[in-house]
């Protein structure tokens, strides 16, 4: 499998099984044995990390466990969240050429089919001085398991009711990853808030949260230079963290 592509996925590590391919693909880092656009994936994740120090869980050999390597040197520590923005997006993407064109990025960076959930993205940065050094994009994403311990979970293959060719569609995403890496890496910064804002789901409609600890009704109105989601609460504009915030599905 080599995808078409400058550098993302032209050094790739293959593990049948391991713990998690982000832990793998910061040993690589340490090792200095990675450059940029090292992808790191593997058929079984056993400790999989989601957000929030969440697990995710996937079947063996039916879906995308992946991460990816970058260095995004250009990008100053403030403007962090664009890098999601981008990531998130390729996914999307992805998941719109195969024919789930409902899908939706969840804030911060999960992908959603309606209300269920597609995918997930775990981005973990390290800084040098003002801006970043390394980004390791971890990706999960459910191709062809059909079977879930929730029923809060959906596939693509559930929702297209074809079976996808695994590695071609591993292949297509990073192509296009790094199309939405070179967008950010162009500074097109606009473009893609733009284009999130209009693929967040949820977003400009109505719909209840936990805030607080209580349940209360709101709209999602944006995002802002930190990444923090805007939602319009009983007439006051209010910005919350990763942690501060809950939907009601």
């Amino acid at each position: 499998m080599l995808p078409n592509t400058l550098f993302v996925g032209q050094q790739l590590y293959y593990l049948p099984v391991c713990e998690s391919t982000n832990s793998e693909a910061q040993q690589l880092l340490i090792k200095n044995k990675a450059t940029e656009g090292c992808t790191v994936l593997t058929s079984e994740q056993t400790k999989g990390r989601g957000q929030r120090g969440n697990t995710w869980e996937a079947e063996p050999g039916k879906n995308i466990t992946l991460s990816v390597i970058l260095s995004p040197v250009f990008l100053p520590v403030r403007q962090q969240f664009y890098l999601n923005m981008a990531v998130s997006l390729a996914v999307l993407d992805l998941l719109h050429e195969y024919g789930a064109t409902a899908a939706r990025v969840k804030w911060p960076n999960d992908l959603y089919f309606k209300d269920k959930k597609l995918g997930g993205i775990l981005i973990e940065n390290s800084i040098n001085s003002h801006t970043l050094q390394h980004s390791i994009i971890g990706i999960g994403l459910n191709i062809n398991q059909l079977n879930f311990d929730v029923d809060t979970a959906t596939s693509l293959s559930a929702i297209t009711g074809t079976t996808i060719h695994l590695e071609e569609v591993t292949s297509r995403l990073l192509e296009l990853l790094e199309k939405r890496y070179l967008e950010l890496r162009n500074a097109r910064h606009a473009k893609l808030k733009y284009e999130y804002l209009q693929a967040l789901y949820r977003y400009q409609e109505v719909h209840q949260f936990i805030v607080d600890g209580k349940r209360t009704e709101g709209c999602i109105v944006g995002v802002d230079e930190d990444g923090r989601l805007g939602v319009q609460l009983d007439g006051e504009l209010r910005f919350f963290g990763f942690k501060e915030i809950t939907y009601i599905i």
